[in-house]
This record gives structure tokens, sequence and C-alpha cells, in this order.
């Protein structure tokens, strides 16, 4: 699919805000004042701006807020509402930490939990999409909460929590691409089962549906080279997993840890853009694709 900029900087830079958020939540670090302030400011920052990204990339942005209106139905309903309570529940608890120096334990545990499930909702809208095998399995949501437990505990300065977190982000997205590209190779939908025609012999195109572009071929038909992907990869997990890892080796220090932060914010917008790119919808095969 089309690796939209709106999307991939929305769902990494909510996910990291989230992140960091949960660990806030649970009191971690344990920090009051204007310090607490600081890092609630960096973790509304990141979660309000991806989630305000987001609504650049509907083709009417003044339609967002009847997202609301489809919970019933809707990932991306439930993500907005989850979003919402889970903003607030932070911020009551904020409030206490900076300008009261009181922590509402109970209130901290819920926004935390809160915030955890924005992610799964997030994780949610793609993985309930059956037109797009690489999406459609469950690492996929995995893959959302690991990275993002793992970016929050660098930018909260848990250490020894973010140095467990990153091996298993690692794991998870690369037990998401194995399986991703298992389900590319031999998709559960093909030209003979759409068509019925499989017993007869495989199915190709005769013609096209139209002669020009149009926007499913730019949304949807979107395709990368392998060695171009390959090597993205390699430069994705470099800089999510194992650079953050090596740094945390080292004696600890704001300096090392922001790196750390920054080199895993790096790896995971690479990620997040072959999330999107290698991503092939099965509308793909009305125009030759298999």
């Amino acid at each position: 699919m089309h690796p939209a900029p709106s999307v991939i900087l929305f769902s990494t830079l909510s996910g990291l805000g989230l992140g960091l958020m949960f660990w806030l939540g649970l009191g971690l670090p344990a920090v009051t004042g204007w310090s607490a302030f600081g890092l609630y400011f960096i973790a509304y920052a990141l979660a309000v701006g991806g989630l305000m990204l987001s609504a650049f990339h509907l083709a009417n942005p003044k339609n967002a807020p009847k997202a609301f209106s489809q919970w019933r139905t809707s990932w991306l309903s439930r993500e907005a509402w989850a979003a919402v309570i889970a903003l607030l529940a932070v911020a009551v608890h904020a409030i206490g930490v900076i300008f009261f120096d009181t922590r509402l334990a109970v209130i901290g545990a819920i926004g935390s939990a809160l915030a955890l499930l924005t992610v799964l909702t997030t994780s949610m809208i793609y993985t309930q999409i059956r037109a797009v095998p690489r999406w459609n399995q469950v690492t996929t949501p995995i893959l959302f909460l690991t990275l993002s437990l793992a970016g929050g505990a660098l930018l909260a300065g848990q250490v020894t929590a973010a140095a467990m977190l990153l091996p298993l982000a690692g794991i998870a997205q690369l037990v998401h691409w194995h399986i991703g590209d298992a389900r590319a190779r031999g998709p559960d939908s093909t030209p003979e089962s759409a068509t019925g025609l499989g017993g007869k012999g495989r199915v190709r195109l005769f013609e096209p549906p139209h002669t020009g572009s149009n926007y499913l071929l730019h949304e949807m038909v979107y395709r990368i080279g392998r060695k171009h992907a390959l090597r993205l990869r390699v430069f994705a997990i470099v800089l999510m997993v194992v650079a953050p890892a090596l740094l945390l080796i080292v004696p600890f220090s704001p300096l090392i840890l922001a790196l750390a932060a920054l080199s895993h914010l790096a790896g995971v917008l690479a990620s997040r853009w072959l999330f999107f790119a290698e991503a092939e919808h099965v509308v793909g095969l009305y125009y030759g694709q298999r």
C-alpha cells in the first residue's frame, strides 16, 4: 500500500507517547513538579500530535469528529474514544503529581491501562483487515504494543525494562515479517478463488479494468523492490533494537538515553514505512498482481 507520511507519523508518535504515559501512570520515574511536567509534556506532545496527524489522511479532515459515532463496529472509532478517555485519565494523574506532589495510584494505573488499550485499538484497525494478509495476523497487535512499551521505557528512563522489551520488540518484528512473507507468497485470495475457475487451470488477466490511473492504483497497489525492502529491514532492526540495546550497556547518562531513544524512533519510522509499503491489498488481483 502507499505509505502515507501522516499515517506513519501518527502510528509511530502516538504509540511512543502512549507508551511513555503507561510508565508515568505507574509512577515510573517517581518525579514531581517541573520534572514531571517535562515528561508529561513530551508524552502529550507525542500522543496528541500523532493523533492530530492522522486527520490529514482523511479525504475531508472536517469529518474527523464523525469517527466517534461508529464505536460499535469500527476499531477506528474505538481508538478515538479510548484515546480521549486515556488522555483525560492521565491528565488527572498528571495534575496531582505536578501541582500537588500527590500520586493517585488508582487513577494512574487506570490511565496506564487505557494508554495501552489505545495502542491496541490502533493496531486492530490494521489487524482486522482480511484483505491485507500481512496485517491480518496475531503478531500485529503484539508488535505495536511491544514497540510502544519499549519506546516509552526509553523516554521514561526505565533502563532495565527497556533492555528487556527491546529484544522482545525485535523478535515480534522479525516474526511479523516472517509470517507476512509467507502469507504474501501464498495468499488466501487468488485470481482462481476469486473467479471460481481454479479447477480449469491458472487464471490470468486479459485486460486491466481501465487504461488510466485511479485511487486504488495509487493507494492500494504499491510495490517495493525486494532488495530495497531487505536493506530497510536491516536498517530498521539495527536502529530500532540493536543500537539502543548497545547504548543501554554504557553507563547511564541523559545523553546516552536520549541517543538510544532517537535511534529507536528512527528505526520504528523505517519499520512503520515498511509496514505500509509491503502490505499488499487483494484488490491488486484485479490489476494482475499475485
